[in-house]
């Protein structure tokens, strides 16, 4: 391979989970185009429905979607993008959706959606996650009843020595603080109190320092700023499509510059470019997505890569520079149920 070739690994749902992949896929990616080349199945793991990295080590860690019993596995990756089984650890929950490692690489947290926690793991020198150091139980419900009965930890989101948990059963974005010697978390009041029905499923910060959250369940985008409390007061809102019948946003995400946000919506299979001027985020284009369930997607360069969890593929929509807006897909590419991608730079290791 090539000094600047780059790799995108991608997670989906294996058949415990009703779908046909088989674990990790490897696909390479052309810097210079954008073109994506599946290279095949690197580590065959159940549900690996949501992917990380280790900040400073060539290690990945994958979520692996198990009711009732959970668990996340660590891969190390070599130059090639081979992946070689590092650790396996139960999360303590049920349907892990969500991970992330904290800024310093000492710690993994794992996001249980179907049981409302959050796991801890120490990391030791090699990125291997030791035995679990805590699990926090989330409580409250919403008023939606076959979807919010109890708490749905949906995602973790390390910032310093807080976690933000978005928490898709009880409309909160909670706040915790993480002890880094003992690995325990401490749960704080909430830093974001959506309105009922919100279904907060993940969220991103602008670079001036707005914190987005996409509802899932009440179809719109939301943006926060700091309150006198600590806080965070709803300072805008706006639905993510034009488009009549059922929506549910999946993925959130920010360009670097801050001028755009891109939010990926499964059943109108859209994706809505807002136009963001630090002060309110204002739809400016609505893309179809290629596929049907766009679940996720990262953006890599001028491309912006979309799983389509239903229609079974990858599609690359190329994004013009100066309006911001995606263009209709450059190219789609079949792939079993995939419901994650992780961009991997093969010179960097990472």
């Amino acid at each position: 391979m090539g000094a600047s070739d780059e790799l995108v690994f991608v997670g989906g749902y294996t058949a415990d989970k009703g779908g046909d992949g088989e674990g990790i896929v490897r696909l390479r990616r052309d810097p210079a185009t954008g073109e994506l080349t599946r290279s095949g199945v690197v580590a065959r793991t159940p549900s690996p429905s949501f992917l990380t990295r280790h900040p400073a080590l060539p290690v990945l860690y994958a979520v692996n979607e198990l009711d009732p019993d959970g668990t996340v596995s660590a891969f190390t990756v070599d130059a090639a993008g081979d992946l070689t089984p590092l650790a396996s650890r139960p999360t303590g929950g049920s349907d892990p959706a969500h991970l992330a490692v904290t800024g310093d690489g000492r710690h993994l947290l794992v996001a249980n959606y179907g049981t409302g926690s959050v796991a801890v793991f120490p990391l030791d020198a090699d990125g291997a996650p030791g035995e679990r150091t805590d699990l926090l139980t989330l409580t409250g419900s919403g008023p939606v009843a076959d979807r919010q009965a109890g708490p749905h930890a949906h995602m973790v989101f390390p910032l310093r020595d807080e976690v933000l948990i978005a928490d898709l059963g009880s409309d909160k974005v909670w706040r915790a603080r993480l002890d880094p010697v003992a690995g325990r978390l401490t749960l704080l009041a909430p830093a974001v109190s959506a309105p009922p029905g919100t279904g907060p499923r993940h969220v991103r910060f602008s670079p001036d320092g707005a914190l987005f959250v996409v509802g899932e369940l009440s179809g719109e985008l939301t943006w926060w700023r700091p309150g006198a409390d600590g806080s965070l007061d709803l300072a805008g809102r706006a639905a993510t499509t034009t488009a009549e019948g059922e929506n549910y946003p999946s993925e959130v995400v920010v360009r670097p510059d801050g001028r755009f946000v891109y939010v990926a919506n499964r059943g109108p299979n859209t994706v809505t470019t807002f136009a963001w001027d630090g002060a309110a985020a204002t739809l400016v284009a609505e893309t179809p997505a290629g596929g049907d369930w766009p679940r996720h997607m990262i953006l890599v360069g001028d491309h912006l890569y979309v799983t389509n969890q239903r229609s079974r593929s990858v599609t690359t929509l190329r994004i013009d520079p100066e309006t911001g807006v995606p263009v209709a897909p450059a190219a789609s590419a079949a792939e079993p149920t995939p419901t994650c991608l992780l961009r991997w730079s093969v010179v960097e290791g990472r």
